[in-house]
């Protein structure tokens, strides 16, 4: 697994790569790694000389970079695409918020209009019962 590590941009950064584990005479495995077939033209190593150390040398050290490489930039996707994941699940949630926020202006209103509604019907009601009181006075006096 490869580690990364923030550093600042105005720092050298370093790489270093270990070749011990493997020996310098015998020739590789796969004469084109995956991690090379996929690297861009340009940047592909010419085959080593295999009768030079160096060449060799060389020729492992761009293998194992290519391979960091790959690893790098499927990490790159991943990460992308959890970030994409994560930007949708924000917007639904500023979405909810919003629903909620209007959902309590709602309640509010709702509640203020209750209010009003309840305090007109006890006006009526006190009206109702005066205009009763009149009624019946009226009855009596006639």
């Amino acid at each position: 697994m490869i580690s990364t590590a923030r550093v600042p941009a105005d720092k050298p950064v370093r790489i270093a790569f270990s070749l011990n584990d493997a020996s310098d005479d015998t020739p590789p495995e796969d004469p084109i790694p995956l991690a090379l077939q996929e690297l861009e033209q340009q940047l592909q190593p010419l085959p080593p000389c295999q009768d030079s150390v160096e060449s060799m040398q060389v020729y492992k050290q761009h293998c194992q970079i290519a391979e960091e490489y790959h690893e790098v930039k499927k990490e790159i996707a991943l990460l992308e695409e959890r970030k994409k994941e994560l930007i949708a699940k924000l917007d639904q949630a500023e979405k909810e918020k919003v629903d909620a926020a209007q959902l309590v202006r709602e309640f509010e209103a709702l509640t203020e209009e209750n209010r009003t509604l309840k305090l007109a019907q006890s006006q009526c009601v006190e009206q109702l019962e005066k205009l009763r009181i009149q009624y019946q006075k009226r009855q009596g006096s006639s």
